[in-house]
């Protein structure tokens, strides 16, 4: 599908250590190099969830394209934000900054400008995460992953020791070390105790870590990486495991339940959520829900 945008929003945060603004502005001067016709509206964040709030007004009406120049963390912000907004007209991109941008990374099609440019617009799915019950229930969208436990703490820990046997090593030791089991109750009553459970809609984490050996963000589905709770030892070998070679094919839903049973932290594409006992979450492929490119 192709696309003429009305109109172009750059959301990145002017705090950033990193080269975020810079980027930023090199994506506006030549965006508005190779596309006269149309506005390029660069939007500073001011505070944590403002990415969020700033896609969700620029993607309200008419046909507009938002680009997160930001790592995983701001892009879950602006595909959530774009995603309450509720206009299918609105597409969204990201440009890699900051630590790191699996997602870019792993679904990049071609160079961004060239890709705005063309404006060839394809479908994605999202994880969908509920919280709570009834009335009371929220949701939240993840482009890349959902997980509790070791694995997406051990790929945070990749990502700042950095690539290289060694310091592969050295991270997923160092996460090893501090990491604790947790149980959680399915939907049909049983209770089963995880070292690491992750939902994924992409196949590799933090630049080094292989999840999977499928996996596209298309196909309705996504990868469940479940590791039981077993013998030290053998966790350590899955962690070096997935750190080094893979972790070979995982199995695939399209929806998974659980309750807590203990207060417990949440990862969406590396942001943190800490979920209270007794707390129903769900998780649900949204087939094709985001526009677009790159």
């Amino acid at each position: 599908m192709k696309a003429s945008f009305d109109r172009i929003v750059v959301i990145f945060n002017p705090q950033s250590t990193g080269d975020g603004p810079q980027l930023a502005e090199e994506l506006r001067t030549d965006l508005t190099e190779r596309l006269p016709g149309v506005p390029v509206h660069p939007c500073p964040t001011e505070h944590a969830g403002h990415a969020r709030d700033l896609a969700r007004d620029a993607a309200r009406t008419g046909h507009p394209l938002i680009v997160s120049v930001s790592g995983d963390g701001g892009y879950n912000e602006v595909v959530d934000g774009v995603m309450q907004a509720g206009n299918d007209n609105a597409v969204c991109a990201v440009k890699a900054a900051g630590n790191a941008n699996d997602h870019r990374r792993t679904t990049a099609q071609r160079p961004l400008v060239d890709a705005i440019t063309a404006g060839e617009v394809r479908r994605i799915d999202l994880l969908r995460l509920t919280i709570g019950g009834g009335v009371h229930a929220r949701s939240q969208y993840a482009h890349s992953y959902i997980g509790m436990g070791l694995t997406p703490v051990m790929a945070i820990d990749l990502e700042k020791g950095g690539k290289g046997s060694l310091k592969e090593i050295v991270s997923v030791v160092r996460t090893f070390a501090k990491f604790r089991p947790f149980t959680i109750q399915l939907e049909d009553g049983t209770r089963r105790s995880f070292d690491s459970l992750l939902f994924a809609n992409i196949a590799e984490m933090a630049k080094y870590a292989t999840l999977s050996e499928t996996g596209p963000p298309d196909d309705g589905r996504f990868e469940v990486i479940m590791l039981p709770h077993t013998a030290k030892w053998r966790v350590l070998g899955v962690a070096l495991r997935a750190a080094t070679r893979g972790l070979g094919p995982q199995p695939t839903a399209e929806h998974y339940a659980f309750t807590t049973l203990k207060p417990i932290p949440l990862q969406l594409d590396g942001e943190l959520l800490a979920l209270d006992a007794g707390t129903p979450v769900r998780i649900d492929i949204a087939p094709g829900a985001l526009a677009t490119l790159g």
